[in-house]
C-alpha cells in the first residue's frame, strides 16, 4: 500500500488524506500546532463548490449545523444607502448558496471526519526539512521525529516550506494593501439577518457583518494601510485595535458603530496576502496544494473551497494516473488556471475595498454601483465560481501530451 505524508492539518490536508485513503493509500497528517484550537481564526465563507466537496466526504450537514446560510450579500454605502445585492452562490438559486462558519469549526469538522475514517494525526510536528531518495521521501520535524513515505503533500499554507523546497525561486506572497480584523458582538435589539451578509463601504474602512438567529454578530473590517512589519500586528493589544476601529467607523451608518461598541472577546488583526504565479507545484515525490501554491484574499470567499477542490483533484489523479509524475502534472494542469483566475478576481474586489478615493470618487462609485448591481441577482457571469463540481466517481482522463 503506498504511503502519503500530509503536512498541514487545516482544510486541504485532512480532506486530501480522506480521499487518498478511499483510493487505497496509507496516509498520515502532520500538524505543527501542539493541539487543535477550536477557536482558531474568525469565520469564513464556504462556497457552493466547497460544500459540494464536503458533501462527497459526508461532512456537509455537520458543518452546516453551526453555519449561517448566506446566499445573498447586500452592499451599502457609507451613508447607509443600499447599493444593491449580489448572490453568494449561483444566480437565481439561493438554495445552493454559500455558508459562513467559524474557521475553527470548519477545521474541527474536517479533522474529526478524517480521524473517524481512520486517518492518524500527529500534532506538534513542525516540518524543518525534506529529503528525497530514489525510493522514498523523508520529512524531518523540529522535535527530531522522522517520517518516510512514497509521496509528501504540502498543505502547509501561504508560508509553505514545501513550496520553497519544490521551487526556491517561486514568487512570494503579495500584500493586498489591506489589514483584516474582526470578531463577535451582541447588540441589543439588532435583528438576525437570515440568508444575508451585509457589507458597508465605510468612509475610512470596509466593514461586513451578519447576525445569527441567537443574536450573535459576526463582523469584520478591512483597513487600508501600508504593509506592516512582519509580526508587528501581534504586538498590538486588542483594546488598541478596537479603539482604532471605532474611530475609523464612527461616521458609518447603523449598526456599524453599535456593533463596535458591543464587541465581545478579543480583537486581533492580520495582513491580507495572496499568492499567484507559482509555476511548479511539484518536484519529484513532493507536491503542494491549497494556499501553499495559490492563496486568495478572503474577498472572493473561495479560499477554503479552492483547497477542498485541490484535495479531491489530487487524490483522483493519484488514483487514476499510474505514473506519479504524470499524476502531479495532471493535477496542476487541471487546477492552476481556475485557482489563479479566482485569485485575480479577488484582487479586483480588494481594489474596491481600499479607501483611496476622493469624495468625488466615492460619490461616483455610489452613483454607479446601483446601476451595475441592478440585475445582479440574476446575473450568471459569476456562476463559474460556484458551479465547478468535481465528482469523485468520475475517472480522470488520460494525461494530455
Amino acid at each position: 500500500m503506498p504511503r502519503a505524508l500530509v503536512i498541514g492539518g487545516g482544510v486541504a490536508g485532512p480532506a486530501a488524506a480522506m480521499f487518498l485513503q478511499r483510493a487505497g493509500w496509507d496516509v498520515e497528517v502532520f500538524e505543527a500546532d501542539q493541539e487543535p484550537d477550536p477557536f482558531e481564526g474568525l469565520f469564513l465563507n464556504v462556497a457552493t463548490n466547497g460544500l459540494a466537496v464536503l458533501d462527497q466526504l459526508g461532512l456537509r450537514d455537520r458543518l452546516g449545523s453551526d453555519g449561517h446560510r448566506a446566499p445573498k450579500m447586500v452592499m451599502r454605502s457609507g451613508t447607509g444607502r443600499e447599493l444593491g445585492a449580489v448572490p453568494n452562490g449561483p444566480a437565481g438559486d439561493p438554495g445552493r448558496g454559500s455558508v459562513i462558519v467559524r474557521r475553527g469549526w470548519l477545521h474541527q469538522v474536517i479533522r474529526e471526519g478524517a480521524i473517524a475514517a481512520g486517518v492518524p494525526f500527529t500534532f506538534g510536528a513542525r516540518l524543518v526539512s525534506i529529503e528525497e531518495t530514489p525510493t522514498l521521501v523523508r520529512a524531518t520535524f523540529a522535535d527530531g521525529r522522522i517520517a518516510e513515505g512514497d509521496i509528501l503533500i504540502g498543505a502547509d499554507g501561504i508560508g509553505s516550506p514545501t513550496r520553497r523546497w519544490i521551487d526556491p525561486s517561486a514568487p512570494e506572497p503579495r500584500y493586498s494593501g489591506l489589514v483584516g480584523t474582526g470578531g463577535y458582538a451582541r447588540v441589543h435589539g439588532l435583528e438576525p439577518t437570515p440568508d444575508t451578509q451585509y457589507f458597508v463601504f465605510g468612509a475610512r474602512s470596509f466593514f461586513g457583518y451578519l447576525v445569527r438567529a441567537d443574536g450573535t454578530v459576526y463582523w469584520f473590517a478591512n483597513m487600508t494601510t501600508p504593509e506592516p512589519a512582519r509580526g508587528s500586528l501581534r504586538e498590538v493589544p486588542s483594546a488598541q485595535w478596537l479603539a482604532r476601529l471605532r474611530d475609523l467607523h464612527s461616521d458609518d451608518p447603523f449598526p456599524v458603530p453599535q456593533i463596535l461598541a458591543n464587541v465581545t472577546g478579543e480583537v486581533g488583526a492580520y495582513p491580507i496576502f495572496d499568492l499567484v504565479g507559482v509555476t511548479s507545484w511539484s518536484r519529484g515525490r513532493v507536491v503542494a496544494i491549497g494556499d501553499a501554491v495559490h492563496a486568495t484574499s478572503p474577498s472572493a470567499g473561495q479560499g477554503a473551497s479552492l483547497a477542498l477542490e485541490d484535495a479531491i483533484t489530487l487524490a483522483k489523479c493519484l488514483r487514476d494516473v499510474p505514473d506519479r509524475a504524470d499524476a502531479f502534472a495532471e493535477y496542476q494542469r487541471e487546477r492552476r488556471p481556475r485557482a489563479e483566475a479566482v485569485v485575480k478576481y479577488a484582487r479586483v474586489i480588494d481594489s474596491q475595498k481600499r479607501v483611496t478615493k476622493s469624495r468625488i470618487g466615492i460619490a461616483i462609485r455610489d452613483w454607479m454601483m446601483p446601476k451595475f448591481l441592478k440585475n445582479a441577482a440574476d446575473d450568471t457571469r459569476n456562476d463559474w465560481l460556484y458551479n465547478h463540481r468535481i465528482a469523485w466517481e468520475s475517472p480522470v482522463p488520460s494525461p494530455r501530451p
